[in-house]
Formats: C-alpha cells, structure tokens, sequence
C-alpha cells in the first residue's frame, strides 16, 4: 500500500513545506516506547522508496546507472554484519554531495557524489557507512528515544531527520511539522551513531576488499571543504558532522590495516562519464571528451570513449557515435554497459537485427544485468517479435519476481498480442510492485472484464484479485485503528 502520508512525508524530504500527517500509517503500537521493529521500518521504508520512485522528479530512473550502484552495495552489504539483510541502493539527481540512510535498508546517493569520489573505494566508504546506520538502526533508534512522543510526532520527526540526512536546507520545512526542539535536536546523528557507524562501514569497506584509506580520504576531503566553505559547509558535513577525532580515527584504522593495491573497476569510470553527459547539453560534452582524447588527459580511455559516444548518440550523430563505439570496442574493454551502448547506436542507424544479436550475446555474458534485458526486451517489441519477447519475459520473471519493469513490459507485449486479460493482468503486478495496490485491483477488475481468457486464466485473475481485496480490508482496518 502507498502510506497516506508517504507523499507529504517525500515532499518534506526534497523541499516542501507540507504538513506531515499521520493518517494512514502503520499501526506503530509499542513503537512509540521501544525501538522500532525491523519488520515495521522496512514497511515504511519501502513506502516512503516507492513515493520516491513515483513522484520525485530527481529520482534517477536509468538501469544502467542504477545496476552499478546495486552491485556496489550488494558487495559492501556481503562484508557488513547483517549480510542476509534487504538493501535497495538508488540514486538522486543532485550536484551536491550527499548519502543518506532511510528505513528498512534504503539508501540514497545524490549523483554529486558518485561524482566528487576520486576512486571507487572512497564511494565505497561512503555507502559502507550508510549500510552501518542501518544495520545499527540508528534512525529508528534516534526517533524512539523520545519515547514520550505519539505516533504523529514520531513520524514527523522521522520526516526531519530523513530531510537532514536528504538537504539539511529544507530541514526547517520539516521542523515546522512538530515539536521543533525535538526535531532539531536530532537532525544530526549522535557522535556515537556517527563512529560506530565510521568503525562498522570501515570493516565493511576493508572486508568487501576496497582500499581501507577510502573513507578517510573522502571524509578528510570533506572536512577540508568544511574549512573552505566555513558557514556554506557541504550538505554532507551538515547532515554527518565530521570531528579531528573521527577523521583521525579513519587514518589510524587505514594505517594499521593490511596494504591493499585496489583498482576501479570499468564501471565506476563508465558511470560518471554517463553522469558528466546527463549533466550538461551534448555538445558540451563532446567537446570536453574529445579535448581529453586529443591531450591523453584521462583516468579511463574507454570510459572517455564511451561518454563521446554516449555525447554523440544524444546529440543524433549517429555515424559519429557508430564510429567512436566502434574505436571503443577495438580496446577490448568489457562491460554490460558498453554492450548496452553499441546496441543503441546499432538501433539508432536502423540495425534492429545487428542490436538483438549484440544484446543476446551480451547476456550470454552478463546474465545478470537488468539494462541489458530491458533493451533486448525491448528490442524485440519494437521488432514485433512478440512470443520471443514474452518467453524472453517470462524466464527473467522467474529469476525476478518482483521487477515492476518486467511486468510493465509483458503488459505492452500482451498489449500488442490484443490479449487483454493477460495485460491488465500484468500490469495489476507491474502497479502492486510500485505500492499502487487501487491501481492493481482496477487492472484485474479490467482483466475480468475482458472475456478473452481461458478458464484457467480467468480463475487466477479472480484468486488474485480475492488476495488483494483482503489487503485493502486489512489497510482500512490499520488507517482506522490511526484514526484515519
């Protein structure tokens, strides 16, 4: 279900001065007096991602960009002390430099970030640390200390902290929603919540095998701007308070830890060029690319490559673009992202067939790329090869059952097949996976209504559309015992 409040509570985090309710929340119960279980803080973290997803305009919703920050996670999160737990990483379009930690294992990094990083082990140490907050709980934690506090009061607050760890300068908005003094009190993590989480990330970070000066180099950078900026501080050092102390701490753990020579991988490089063009017009980017190229100014000759190339396609150069991807493959540089690449500018030229082979083959070798297998997805719709697309489909569902985007794309396959049934069928999952759990009983009352099924198929519509009914009972149930 989509929390009542989960789009005031979004708003506040990214700029709006609404007023936070609490109408449609979780029944909190003794939360309010003890620390919040991880059951309800992945609910409400799962709520508030899923308002993010739908209705901020800075989510950054690009697969590519998306699969790296997850794999990075993912490895951090296999050296951490909750290797088993549930993480979503996902990024946000703004330049400045900033991470934050919400609820349930969600995890924000804005695209200044992923930028400002000179290695990948600096934004490593970076995510390791948020990992840390939520392996802690720190947030949940911070919030139920105020144990006094009601149900609305303890939301509003989880609305200032969460606008803190997102852009302190909105903080205020949400300060206004509550107890002010409370709120204010906690826009920061404790000194303690902030080294336990410096001590825990930089164990993650070392054991997922990054270099262990990574965080404290980034933090060390940071404090430096700290000094720099002095009142206009980076919304990093605003949200996460650096101290001689813990920076300190940071470099003596790096000193006595194992030397370890760590190399970037392609990827990290790919992004950021990916990010530098999203940044600015194309023509700019391709100028700053090829002055790169012609000066041997470069960390990464295929990631300068790939983003003159990725400059060019957006530009509509379609031969120019062809002929840089093709330079770029003759580097013999591997990543589903370059894969993904070479695909395009072979759609872009008019080379349907040409694309789908380069994507079967990539995925041969990166079966598990999520932008890889929507392109070829969608490779074969715009090809009207629809039975390959939804066998194709269907065995990545199987491996993800819970991808809204492949549910989104067998509904425009069935669509195209004129199978009604079975595209509001799909498309009442592609909703439900978003929390629009309305939304996916109005498709299956559709798909009911469509009279092109079997019985078979007619009788899973109404056995699912039973489950959901019983949902929203037990939502209604929740929003009145919240006095909703």
């Amino acid at each position: 279900m989509i929390l009542a409040a989960a789009s005031l509570l979004v708003a506040a985090t990214f700029g709006s001065s609404s007023k936070v309710l609490a109408d449609g929340l979780p029944e909190l119960g003794d939360a309010a007096r003890s620390d919040l279980s991880p059951q309800l803080e992945r609910k409400i973290g799962e709520q508030i991602f899923n308002d993010i997803r739908l209705r901020e305009p800075s989510y950054v919703d690009d697969s590519e960009i998306t699969d790296y920050v997850n794999l990075l996670g993912s490895r951090l999160v296999a050296g951490s002390s909750n290797s088993a737990g549930d993480y979503q990483f996902f990024v946000i379009r703004d330049n400045t430099v900033n991470a934050f930690a919400m609820f349930g294992g969600f995890i924000g990094v804005n695209t200044g970030t992923l930028l400002t990083a000179q290695t990948e082990s600096e934004l490593a140490g970076v995510l390791a640390h948020e990992i840390s907050h939520v392996t802690q709980s720190h947030l949940a934690r911070q919030i139920a200390r105020e144990k006094q506090n009601s149900i609305a009061t303890m939301v509003a607050m989880a609305v200032g902290v969460l606008a803190a760890r997102a852009n302190s300068q909105v903080a205020s908005a949400a300060v206004a929603s509550a107890q002010a003094a409370s709120i204010q009190a906690q826009l920061a993590y404790s000194r303690d919540f902030e080294r336990e989480a410096d001590r825990l990330g930089f164990q993650t970070m070392v054991k997922a095998g990054y270099d262990a000066h990574g965080m404290g180099d980034f933090f060390g950078r940071m404090q430096l701007a700290g000094r720099v900026y002095e009142n206009n501080a980076p919304v990093y050092l605003r949200s996460h308070p650096l101290t001689v102390e813990r920076i300190s701490d940071m470099e003596n753990r790096a000193q006595s830890a194992p030397y370890r020579q760590v190399t970037d991988s392609l990827d990290f490089h790919l992004v950021r060029a990916k990010l530098r063009v999203q940044m600015g017009t194309p023509g700019e980017a391709i100028s700053e690319f090829s002055r790169q190229l012609r000066e041997k100014k470069y960390v990464s000759e295929a990631a300068t490559r790939y983003g003159l190339a990725y400059a060019m396609l957006k530009a509509k150069d379609v031969a120019a673009a062809q002929k840089e991807v093709d330079a770029l493959l003759t580097l013999k540089a591997s990543s589903p992202m370059i894969a993904g690449l070479a695909a395009e500018a072979r759609i872009a030229a008019g080379d349907r067939a040409g694309a789908l082979t380069l994507y079967r083959n990539a995925l041969q070798r990166y079966p598990h790329s999520k932008s890889l297998s929507y392109g070829y997805a969608r490779g074969l719709l715009a090809g009207r090869q629809y039975e390959q697309s939804l066998s194709f489909l269907e065995s990545q569902l199987q491996l993800y059952s819970s991808d809204y985007k492949l549910y989104g794309l067998q509904a425009e396959t069935f669509a195209a097949l004129g199978k009604r049934l079975q595209q509001h069928r799909s498309q009442a999952e592609f909703y439900l996976l978003q929390g629009q759990l309305g939304a996916a009983v109005e498709q299956l009352q559709f798909a009911q209504q469509a009279g092109d099924g079997s019985f078979f198929e007619q009788s899973a519509v109404d056995a699912r559309l039973r489950e959901l009914r019983k949902l929203q009972v037990e939502e209604a149930k929740e929003k009145k015992r919240n006095g909703g």
